[in-house]
């Protein structure tokens, strides 16, 4: 009787100390684990019909967080995160290296970092529990503060505090994208390919490209909590045209801004797909503005009427 009393507790107390725990705690341990946490995790990223399978492992070895991330379908794709440093394998390309602390195509970089950073454009809502992967989870929802951007919700696993699914909601609350676990297992000890990577000598990380004309720009409207991320020059993919780029971020969504000069090349036509990713175009005196991302076509129209060139 003792035995089962003793087994009781140590099931019911950690749940009740759970119940107690408010939506940014979770997010706050969700953080802490994602950093800390050695394991191996298989998910599938769905857009609309899509269905595209990965595995993900992440460790630390020597001080350093490790990641590696293998796509399963498809050529052959893989990167590699040896602490700030992203080195992708693709086939039939040279292997290369950027400056990164994660890699892009999993949890947003936010998840591992300050998530006080995104009270300014979220409220982080408790919901439901449910089974994912086989493991009960925690639901955590994202409630977008304004008209501006989409919403999300979070999966924690309960016993981990691991993310085990991540959805991308429209302001109809319809489901534009989804990355979800559907194995996972936390590692006592490292993987090897993790320990092999970081005795591995990668390229060096490319230096980000100035703009030759030194131009500046700045935004007079930008929804809540995003800020410039990235700004340099990019080469669009077909046509090799120089373009200036902004990226930005409120630590959930990305959009990507592209400046080039009027007569370049043709502007994409404004553009919305089902996963909810969105093109839009706009002139500016002598310039051309495409504003990209996964967020509500007006938001990135008005993002591209408030670009202005610093004095």
């Amino acid at each position: 009787m003792r035995s089962f009393l003793l087994i009781l507790t140590a099931v019911v107390f950690p749940a009740f100390a759970q119940n107690n725990l408010s939506a940014e705690a979770w997010l706050e341990k969700m953080s802490q684990a994602l950093q800390e946490t050695q394991y191996r995790a298989s998910m599938v990223q769905v857009q609309a019909d899509h269905i595209r399978p990965l595995v993900y492992l992440h460790g630390n070895v020597d001080t350093q967080e490790v990641a590696f991330l293998e796509y399963l379908n498809g050529p052959p794709q893989k990167a590699v995160r040896v602490g700030g440093i992203v080195t992708f394998l693709e086939h039939d390309q040279p292997a290369y290296s950027v400056q990164a602390n994660r890699i892009q195509g999993t949890w947003p970089q936010s998840f591992s970092g300050n998530i006080q950073s995104l009270a300014k454009g979220y409220q982080f809502v408790l919901g439901g529990r449910g089974r994912i992967a086989g493991r009960p989870g925690q639901l955590i929802r994202f409630i977008p503060n304004d008209q501006y951007r989409f919403g999300y919700q979070v999966w924690l696993d309960m016993e981990s505090y691991l993310p085990l699914r991540f959805d991308t909601l429209s302001r109809e609350k319809s489901l534009l994208e989804q990355l979800m676990v559907v194995e996972m297992a936390v590692l006592d000890s490292t993987p090897l390919v993790l320990t092999e990577a970081i005795k591995r000598s990668w390229p060096e990380a490319s230096e980000t490209n100035r703009r030759p004309s030194g131009r500046e720009w700045s935004f007079s409207w930008l929804p809540d909590g995003f800020k410039i991320v990235i700004s340099d020059l990019h080469q669009l993919f077909g046509s090799g045209q120089p373009v200036e780029y902004i990226s930005l971020s409120d630590g959930l969504v990305n959009l990507s801004v592209y400046v080039a000069p009027t007569g370049r090349g043709p502007l994409p036509e404004e553009l919305t797909t089902t996963n909810g990713l969105s093109i839009v175009t706009e002139k500016m005196g002598d310039f051309e503005i495409v504003v990209v991302g996964q967020a509500p076509s007006d938001t990135l129209m008005t993002i591209a009427k408030s670009l202005k060139l610093k004095k």
